[in-house]
């Protein structure tokens, strides 16, 4: 490993019956920038180096499935925040608001209109918060 390259980002790519839907989704309700759109495969950057792309499953490596054993989690530090402006968005809400003491997160989960679940977290130990949220 020590001649290869560091990896300098990623890209989760979602495989999407349609992606019009899904682009609206991602650009008006979510606020995620568009950072290349080649029509048929669309990447966001969701944070920093972090990206999701969307891809119409005729198109891509992959096709879409009825249900997909996927799960994107958002880090975030306002859990509530998230909820009620989901909420008020009409997304589709998986779960109540979760306050999970054993393994230190506070989260609640939804679905994407392609079918794609999503958890909203914050890491409450400080070693992961210190990972996961950006301080400063």
């Amino acid at each position: 490993m020590a001649d290869l390259q560091e990896i300098q980002s990623q890209i989760t790519f979602l495989y999407y019956r349609e992606i019009e839907p899904i682009a609206t989704f991602f650009q008006e309700v979510m606020g995620f920038d568009l950072v290349e759109d080649q029509g048929w495969a669309k990447i966001y950057r969701i944070a920093g180096d972090a990206f999701l792309g969307v891809v119409a499953g005729e198109r891509g490596f992959h096709t879409p499935q009825e249900k997909n054993a996927v799960l994107v989690t958002l880090a975030v530090e306002d859990v509530s925040g998230w909820y009620d402006y989901l909420q008020d968005k009409g997304v589709k809400i998986l779960s109540e608001i979760q306050h999970s003491e054993d393994i230190g997160v506070r989260c609640f989960f939804f679905e994407d209109p392609g079918g794609y679940a999503y958890e909203v977290e914050q890491f409450l130990k400080p070693h992961l918060s210190e990972v996961f949220h950006r301080t400063g």
